[in-house]
């Protein structure tokens, strides 16, 4: 029965890159076209969004979503989440309509056919590089001038250790959201750390909880309340990962 288990969640990682090459091959001229220059991006945000949903349903999740406050159309936001999953990309892209750029960890630009498109779309940042940091602010800092919003996990990464529920929170995401005086839109994901975790033989098809939470106002703060206002959507995001939990019981 083990040996059965194995073989299942090895077909199925190998399922997933398929579905993710799958959708991109089928629309790669109009993908092409979208992001030969800023103004296409509109364009590609809708395309990779089809790409998203054709990935969580091929690979048998469905996702539930509650909302206590919906996103304005034409508005920027700034958007955080909980990171546990290589789903976060796509269950982002499914659960927020209004198009938003990733900010993002350089090594997923390796990835074969995806890479090309993550790394001339997101911002991509190298966590050991200051002088990358530095550029992802300017980068971000121009795609919120043109009316975009942001996307960025601002755990930095997926915590090592899968034990650990919500990793500390870094600076960035709450200094842009201050800059630019824009709202922060805090979002649990429940359940994709159980669905499609990092570690390989785990996971399996089923359901996907998202809570889209209050929006946290940034108007009138400065640089000295980063630090208060990333706590305080940490916590945000934490609770609402408990109260998941909660209700499981």
């Amino acid at each position: 029965m083990k040996g059965l288990k194995v073989v299942f969640w090895v077909l199925w990682r190998i399922w997933f890159y398929i579905l993710m090459a799958i959708p991109i091959l089928i629309m790669l001229p109009f993908l092409l076209i979208s992001i030969a220059s800023e103004r296409g991006y509109p364009y590609f945000f809708k395309m990779a969004r089809i790409w998203a949903k054709f990935i969580l349903f091929g690979m048998g999740f469905y996702y539930k979503i509650e909302r206590e406050e919906k996103l304005v159309k034409n508005k920027s936001y700034m958007i955080v989440a909980n990171h546990t999953s290589m789903t976060d990309i796509m269950l982002m892209l499914a659960v927020v309509r209004n198009p938003f750029v990733f900010v993002g960890k350089k090594e997923l630009s390796k990835i074969p056919l995806f890479g090309f498109f993550y790394k001339r779309t997101c911002i991509l940042v190298d966590r050991n590089s200051s002088k990358s940091k530095n550029e992802v602010f300017k980068r971000a800092q121009n795609r919120l001038n043109q009316g975009l919003s942001i996307c960025i996990f601002p755990e930095g990464g997926v915590p090592d250790d899968e034990s650990i529920l919500l990793d500390e929170f870094k600076d960035g995401a709450f200094r842009l959201a201050i800059d630019h005086q824009i709202p922060i839109v805090p979002i649990v994901f429940a359940d994709n750390k159980e669905r499609f975790s990092y570690t390989f033989l785990s996971g399996s098809p089923g359901k996907m909880r998202v809570k889209v939470l209050p929006f946290v106002a940034t108007k009138g703060l400065t640089s000295d309340h980063r630090k208060e206002l990333r706590d305080q959507v940490r916590q945000l995001i934490y609770k609402g990962l408990l109260m998941f939990k909660k209700n499981e019981r």
